[in-house]
């Protein structure tokens, strides 16, 4: 009941008495005015009551109005929060299964691998600085005795320090090569990475320290960094490079390393780059027991290109490596370590691509006397369930001194 009509309550009820007084003589006992003054007071003292009821009721609805609305608004600032993160925070990966079956003279290799399941987590801290990491599972079980390893290939800190200028510190791969900042399975043909990348380069190589990066005119980048480097036993090491690979688990950081890279994609299609690096000592300090030597220090150099015009590709590297031969145990040959390879290619579909290529490495380059060179044939198709997708295969013809494997090779692979 409105708190006016209330209020005019007592006046009615007198009103109504005094009116009533009359015919209330013809049919019994009139009420005195003390007792019609009593139940006014009566009636006022309910009044009351009911409006502190109603003052009450009102505060109480006002209160849980209150209380609503900064439920709501925590729910929207969490809603925002959580929004917020994950818009900053993506992840990726990928993954690729081989099948292998080849032969060569005495022995075959017939065998299933699940070779690489990776997976990218990146965050956006604002937007000049970054974090990117890659952890990688090899060979779907790793632990004693089994024949993968868990990996971490980049952790890294990325800074936009300048406009166009960039700064990496942490864990990163070395800017060499066409496979080994890019590697995932539908950016090239072939079911295995090419061998010169894989024995010369070493792909997949990554190390720690500091790199800076950035363009300086239209079409032109570089990168230029110093971070840990190889490291061979002097004793024990037959100094083939991949063998080398710290992979920065408590590495031997005595000499560092220093690489860098100039890189052209001012044209259309056409992409050039050179890379060099310098090592001050392969050894780390360490000195070899027979000709007490030390400070083995190594050069790598490596070209390449890449041009597509239309549904036609050619890709092309080279690489090699010098290294100081000072310690006469090195293995025969192996001061100078190389190889190149040329791969053409035809897109006969959106989904559908062929290549071939041809490839050569060896490891013992330095030795004219031993007859170590290794070279290969491949050739294949690339099909494209979608853009990022692919089921391989191609067919391996390969010749060494101590035999190539020749057969096929069938894979599956995929990115996101």
């Amino acid at each position: 009941m409105p708190s006016h009509t209330l209020a005019r309550q007592p006046l009615a009820i007198a009103l109504a008495a005094l009116l009533t007084a009359p015919l209330a003589s013809a049919g019994g006992d009139t009420p005195s005015l003390q007792e019609m003054w009593q139940l006014v007071q009566a009636q006022n003292r309910e009044i009351a009551q009911l409006r502190s009821e109603l003052a009450n009721s009102r505060l109480q609805i006002q209160e849980t109005a209150v209380q609503a609305e900064v439920a709501v608004s925590a729910i929207e600032s969490l809603q925002s929060v959580a929004t917020s993160s994950a818009n900053k925070t993506h992840i990726g990966g990928y993954g690729e299964l081989h099948y292998n079956q080849l032969s060569k003279a005495g022995g075959r290799k017939d065998q299933i691998d699940f070779h690489r399941f990776v997976l990218y987590a990146n965050h956006q801290f604002s937007d000049s600085l970054r974090l990117v990491s890659e952890l990688e599972l090899e060979h779907s079980i790793a632990g004693d005795g089994q024949p993968g390893e868990i990996e971490l290939e980049q952790a890294y800190i990325e800074w936009d320090y300048a406009a166009r200028q960039q700064a990496k510190l942490g864990l990163f791969l070395i800017p060499m090569g066409m496979l080994n900042e890019t590697h995932e399975p539908e950016t090239f043909y072939g079911v295995e990475r090419n061998n010169v990348e894989k024995n010369i380069i070493p792909t997949t190589w990554w190390e720690g320290g500091a790199m800076l990066s950035g363009r300086w005119a239209e079409g032109f980048s570089y990168d230029a960094g110093v971070h840990s480097g190889l490291f061979f036993d002097p004793d024990t090491d037959t100094y083939q490079v991949r063998s080398g690979r710290q992979k920065v688990g408590n590495a031997n950081a005595t000499d560092f390393a220093y690489t860098g890279r100039l890189r052209y994609t001012g044209m259309p299609g056409l992409s050039l780059s050179v890379s060099a690096q310098y090592q001050t000592d392969l050894l780390q300090g360490e000195v070899h027991t027979g000709s007490g030597a030390a400070n083995l220090s190594a050069t790598l150099i490596e070209g390449h290109f890449s041009w597509q015009r239309g549904d036609f590709g050619l890709k092309g590297l080279f690489a090699q490596w010098d290294i100081d031969s000072a310690i006469n145990a090195i293995a025969d040959g192996a001061d100078q370590q190389s190889g190149f390879f040329l791969e053409p290619s035809y897109k006969l579909s959106d989904k559908l691509g062929v290549f071939a290529r041809f490839s050569e490495w060896d490891n013992l380059a330095g030795s004219s006397a031993t007859d170590s060179e290794t070279t290969q044939w491949d050739i294949g198709l690339n099909y494209y369930l979608h853009p990022r997708v692919v089921i391989k295969a191609d067919y391996q013809n390969q010749d060494a001194a101590s035999g190539g494997y020749d057969g096929l090779n069938v894979g599956v692979g995929y990115s996101f």
